[in-house]
């Protein structure tokens, strides 16, 4: 487990003012500042009933760690069944639907209510 970057550097402050501060624990610090490893964005494509993100989720596509997929063929396996569902649980919508594919008779291609989410 890593102590936080904060931690370590007011344990620092600490060993200085006591004149304790050795080399080893300034690299510790530094070490704590590094760039952690680049992660891939994960990505969730939510088709619902409604623009509300409460409406009932109709289809789904993840992208995970770098893999795509359209989740469980059973609908009630999703991960999630609404919008807000998948926001709870730490994705973040960085796309609302574009309310001029909504849905409607004349036009049977539209993507409907598409809620495109991030993490």
């Amino acid at each position: 487990m890593s102590i936080p970057i904060k931690q370590q550097l007011e344990t620092c402050l600490e060993k200085l003012r006591r004149n304790e501060l050795t080399e080893a624990d300034l690299q510790l610090a530094i070490n704590a500042i590094e760039p952690s490893p680049r992660k891939c964005q994960d990505l969730l494509y939510l088709q619902a009933s409604t623009t509300s993100v409460a409406g009932r989720v109709l289809g789904m596509s993840i992208l995970e760690n770098g893999r795509l997929s359209d989740g469980p063929a059973n609908p009630e396996q999703w991960p999630y069944q609404t919008v807000l569902d998948a926001i709870k649980d730490g994705w973040r919508v960085i796309q609302f639907p574009n309310l001029a594919l909504l849905v409607d008779e004349s036009r049977a291609y539209a993507l409907g209510c598409e809620f495109i989410l991030e993490r």
